[in-house]
């Protein structure tokens, strides 16, 4: 745990690119359906959504989760800092919580109007891949950032946790985002306990009823527990149309369109 906090971001940068590098060479070889776009004009919008993501959050919200939680047990905040439990069962207690409350978000995010005006923007993507993982608006970022903190001093959840949970989610939104084809019995066994390609791919239809399914980004458990998963598509995957019909699925939006996304017309899903 000591390395993990020492070296946090050098950790996570390390994962974040090894993984981009061979998800996209997989994706390459075996994709799940057709390219929409070019992988230059693509990753170029969706990296530097990405960097900006990242710059207005060490401005705004410069402590971030970690630092929160490392105040919070330094002060004896929050349940696992205040209750007797060993330091490995509060770790896999808090990550279990962090993906449900990521679940419970991304549902909100989706049903509430004012949050599904920014969340909106993710689902703009007309074709899937490793880049769409971190195509996210920056307001939508730093919401999710506050969201985490403020749970993270709640339940006084380790520092250790945290960083773990944010590899973990970074490594399978990269994974689950990309135009990857797994064989059928990998990906069979693999959606029994995460969420793979095929199962996020439908979260990105741009039919309602499939888009408002498959919100996990980690573990499966919380759709099937509320009743939110899909097994499959209205139609076979080479055939899926991706993004948001109210913005076209033919053409990519620019990065200066997607930036202005949510002071337009709010429309939900």
């Amino acid at each position: 745990m000591n390395i993990l906090l020492n070296y946090e971001h050098a950790v996570r940068l390390g994962m974040f690119l090894s993984l981009f590098i061979i998800l996209a060479g997989i994706e390459f070889l075996f994709p799940l359906a057709e390219r929409k776009c070019g992988r230059l004009s693509q990753w170029s919008v969706n990296l530097s959504l990405a960097f900006l993501a990242g710059l207005f959050l060490n401005i705004l919200v410069p402590l971030l989760a970690v630092g929160v939680a490392l105040s919070a047990a330094e002060h004896s905040i929050g349940l696992f800092n205040i209750i007797d439990i060993p330091y490995a069962a509060a770790v896999v207690f808090a990550l279990l919580m962090l993906d449900l409350l990521i679940y419970g978000q991304h549902v909100l995010m989706h049903k509430i109007p004012l949050l599904w005006s920014v969340h909106r923007m993710h689902h703009t993507e007309i074709g899937l891949d490793v880049s769409s993982a971190v195509r996210f608006h920056p307001i939508e970022i730093i919401i999710s950032m506050l969201i985490k903190m403020l749970f993270v001093v709640i339940f006084g959840i380790p520092a250790g946790a945290v960083i773990i949970f944010e590899v973990l989610l970074n490594a399978l939104a990269l994974f689950n985002h990309s135009n990857l084809k797994l064989p059928k019995a990998v990906d069979k066994h693999l959606r029994k306990f995460i969420v793979t390609p095929e199962v996020h791919w439908i979260h990105h239809s741009d039919i309602a009823q499939e888009t408002n399914s498959n919100y996990g980004f980690n573990l499966i458990l919380w759709d099937k527990l509320f009743s939110t998963y899909r097994d499959k598509p209205a139609v076979d995957y080479p055939l899926m149309r991706q993004g948001l019909s109210e913005f076209g699925v033919e053409k990519p939006l620019s990065l200066y369109q997607l930036l202005m996304l949510p002071f337009q017309g709010n429309k939900n899903v």
